[in-house]
């Protein structure tokens, strides 16, 4: 009869899975036995093949086999980095468990979620609850926390890969161990796509290797990449024109498919293209949507609910539809120029033929000849399986004191026991005491500076050793500001009439005149006024700006700057088998003719004269943020050499400096300015690294509290932000040099603005690789991008384009169109 019992809840599963078509996965099968073993662990496997199901029915089995095991309420909290994917889950997740028979409620609860079920979940919970990282924190904030937990099971992580790298992260790990504390038998469990680090992945997730698994599906996704070639090759490429010549190709590609996702990597760029396929092809309209962050929360629910029900043809999106939620029409994904890292391709592709052993199609469209090259690099990082790490942060302080304030609002907390709690989390597990003591003054007396400032003493110590939150207005604001998702300032924007449009970044706003016509949600509008965070606005026609938001670009993943430089090396062959190298020989050929291009063991040096001026580019392949620190760095060390002043423009493949002074540097100058020693001291001596900090130190002091940015509905601006947090940041400069909060803003500038890592990577690279140094009087085919680039900081696209005839046409000896064979 035991055997009957234990099998009672899989037979059910495995009934409904037959009644829906499907059947168990091995890796779905594995999963649900170590659940019911009390294993914790992670699951990774392939877009499509069921990993929701894997873990969910995991509970459903356990359950009917051993019910007695569970109270009433609550039994698996959700978490998931994005509410529309939240909603997408419970709705399947309910849809199953109705049909299996059970009495159980799914919910979500987010910013999204009406108050008025809010209200009623703090009274009872449903047995399946999906939050996102800070609502989970809000809810380990409440007086009555206790009561929400007491019959806890599970707790899942989904798309842990989104979020292990970010300070999202660092919040699911301390809300983790403090739920463990709670509740000594829960299990965790995680779902992920492939990354370079799934054991550290798998080690941030769940320290305790004790009952501790990694499930990885045999199963593997089909993914056939193609390129979308122009009719011939621009053997001066430069990035973006291309757009407008190959719409043409992209618009049969969405007719003759159920749907389509056309991937972007910038708000400003899926604006752009929204507007060129509705030029190309008219007929789109009421077709095709428009789907990114800044769009109103309501439209972008409806977009995704007709995507669901297939009636889009397509929709133009950026990483915002990214993660998991399950689009089963769409059937062809086309991503537009460099998708910048070899995992997010993958997961962009795996959007198409979501379905088990379908194929997943993506198109490959370049902005420019060059990115040809990502397709090649692209196909052998997949075949050779080289996925880029995501890397866990640690020691981060403003987190913490927020977790802890928390804490003490929900309940109270010892501080011996809570510094257990914490050290057992990854990302604290080098915290010494001393600095555990610092946190805890910080949240009680504000640390040094803010003794004198009751709004900095937010918690405070009980005789009994408890600490609490007392002042209601500090637990009012704190609840207000719960997150680490500091964002640029947000501008609303409205019609003057009534109806909310969506928002942009405060400083691109504020550099409209009135009656400046720019484009948002796929329309052209006129503003009218602007009345504090709100920009009114009218329908308007004509020529129009493109919002431009800060940190839309995405850095180039390493992983694929050494498959770029692999396949650039290989393109040399004439006998190269792939399409795309193919293609690209005539450009090839005229790079080796007028220069060079670099082997896997070369690094390329162009000095280039030109009646504008003298250039000196480099060609790392490391990515945009890092060439930006690295021609830094450069043009202070020529300056230790000749008092030469220079301008800079990078793109992802290259740098430029630029001066209107010959730039005289020998063979032995060139690997003197390119050395590894004294490197970050020199990159600190070439950089203001004081003004980086003070900025990075703006998002810090949001978190850790030192700065309110939401108060009773209100957001402040960036400017008073900026400046608030910038006093602040003076005053501990001189008076508290050893702040924690102080010392972690200059740390994430070295780790994420300087990348310290990476940087020395790239110049051992360098120092170990032979230095062609190559002097020619016209641009070459790998310059010429990086040239126009400089040039689109300060003209209009008009203007650019003429420029850009007149710079093809000034080449002594111009470089003709060649046609390519794909």
């Amino acid at each position: 009869m035991k055997v009957k019992s234990e099998n009672t809840g899989l037979n059910l599963v495995a009934a409904w899975m037959q009644s829906q078509g499907r059947r168990p996965f091995d890796f779905q099968r594995q999963t649900w036995q170590k659940m019911g073993a009390g294993y914790s662990g992670m699951l990774v496997a392939p877009t499509g093949f069921g990993k929701t199901y894997a873990v969910f029915l995991g509970l459903i089995i356990d359950f009917l086999n051993h019910p007695d095991k569970y109270g009433k309420g609550l039994k698996m909290i959700w978490i998931s980095p994005l509410r529309s994917l939240a909603k997408d889950l419970a709705r399947a997740m309910q849809e199953a468990i109705d049909q299996i028979g059970l009495d159980w409620e799914v919910e979500t609860r987010n910013g999204d979620t009406d108050p008025k079920i809010k209200q009623r979940q703090t009274k009872r919970l449903p047995e399946i609850l999906l939050l996102t990282p800070e609502s989970l924190h809000l809810l380990l904030a409440q007086k009555e926390r206790a009561k929400f937990f007491k019959s806890l099971s599970f707790v899942v992580v989904d798309e842990w890969h989104e979020l292990l790298s970010s300070k999202r992260g660092v919040l699911i790990e301390l809300g983790l161990r403090y739920l463990e504390f709670m509740q000594p038998k829960l299990q965790v469990w995680g779902i992920t796509a492939t990354i370079g680090n799934l054991s550290q992945a798998l080690e941030v997730l769940i320290p305790n290797p004790e009952k501790r698994v990694q499930v990885v599906a045999k199963e593997k996704k089909k993914l056939d990449i193609v390129a979308v070639f122009p009719k011939e090759v621009e053997l001066l490429p430069w990035a973006g024109h291309l757009g407008s010549k190959l719409v043409e190709q992209v618009v049969p590609l969405i007719l003759k498919s159920k749907s389509t996702l056309i991937f972007t990597n910038t708000r400003s760029q899926s604006e752009y293209w929204y507007q060129l396929l509705l030029e190309a092809y008219p007929d789109f309209a009421g077709q095709i949507a428009l789907h990114h962050g800044s769009i109103d929360a309501h439209i972008r629910t409806w977009i995704e609910e007709a995507l669901s029900e297939g009636r889009l043809k397509a929709v133009v999106a950026t990483s915002s539809l990214d993660l998991g939620v399950d689009f089963k029409p769409v059937d062809t994904v086309i991503q537009i120029g460099s998708s910048k890292g070899v995992a997010r391709f993958m997961q962009r592709a795996g959007r198409s033929g979501h379905s088990p052993y379908e194929t997943s199609t993506i198109y490959f469209v370049p902005t420019h000849s060059l990115e040809l090259i990502e397709v090649s690099a692209l196909k052998e990082a997949i075949k050779s399986q080289t996925i880029e790490n995501r890397e866990p942060m640690v020691l981060c302080y403003d987190v913490l004191v927020q977790f802890l304030v928390s804490i003490a609002l929900g309940g109270a907390f010892y501080a011996d026991q809570m510094y257990q709690v914490v050290k057992r989390s990854f990302c604290f597990q080098w915290m010494s005491e001393a600095e555990w003591a610092w946190c805890m003054s910080f949240i009680t007396q504000g640390g040094a500076i803010g003794q004198n400032y009751p709004e900095f003493h937010k918690v405070v110590r009980k005789e009994d050793g408890l600490h609490v939150v007392e002042n209601r207005r500090i637990a009012m604001l704190h609840r207000m500001n719960v997150g680490v998702i500091v964002s640029d300032a947000m501008v609303k924007v409205k019609f003057i009439s009534g109806g909310y449009i969506g928002m942009v970044e405060e400083y691109f706003i504020t550099k409209l005149k009135d009656n400046g016509k720019f484009i948002l949600a796929g329309r052209v509008l006129e503003l009218v006024r602007i009345k504090e965070m709100t920009a009114y606005v009218r329908a308007s026609k004509g020529k129009a700006m493109t919002p431009s938001w800060l940190g839309g670009r995405l850095p180039l993943s390493s992983n694929l700057g050494q498959f770029l430089r692999q396949k650039l090396a290989d393109s040399t062959h004439p006998g190269a088998r792939e399409k795309e190298l193919k293609f690209l020989y005539p450009l090839v050929s005229a790079q080796t003719e007028h220069s060079h291009i670099p082997q896997a063991n070369e690094f390329l040096v162009e000095s280039i004269s030109t009646k504008e001026g003298y250039h000196l580019f480099m060609y790392p392949f490391e990515g945009r943020l890092v060439h930006e620190v690295m021609s830094g760095l450069i043009a202070y060390r020529i300056s230790q050499l000749f008092p030469i002043s220079f301008s800079m423009a990078m793109n992802d493949y290259g740098f430029e400096l630029f001066s209107d002074t010959p730039i005289p540097l020998d063979d032995a100058q060139i690997r003197h300015i390119l050395r590894k020693e004294k490197l970050m001291e020199d990159v600190i001596a070439s950089v203001n690294a004081t003004e980086m900090a003070k900025r990075k130190f703006r998002d810090i002091a949001v978190i850790s509290g030192y700065v309110i940015q939401n108060m009773y509905g209100k957001q402040l601006n960036n400017r008073s932000l900026q400046a608030s947090s910038g006093i602040i940041f003076q005053v501990l400069e001189e008076h508290e040099p050893q702040n924690l909060l102080l010392r972690q803003a200059y740390t994430e500038v070295f780790n994420q603005q300087l990348e310290e890592v990476r940087l020395k990577e790239a110049f051992n690279r360098i120092n170990q690789a032979t230095i062609i140094y190559k002097h020619a009087t016209k641009f070459t085919p790998l310059s010429f991008p990086i040239k126009v680039d400089s040039l689109r900081q300060t003209l209009s696209s008009e203007d650019l384009n003429s420029r850009i005839e007149r710079m093809k046409a000034q080449n002594s000896r111009p470089l003709q169109k060649r046609k390519g064979k794909p």
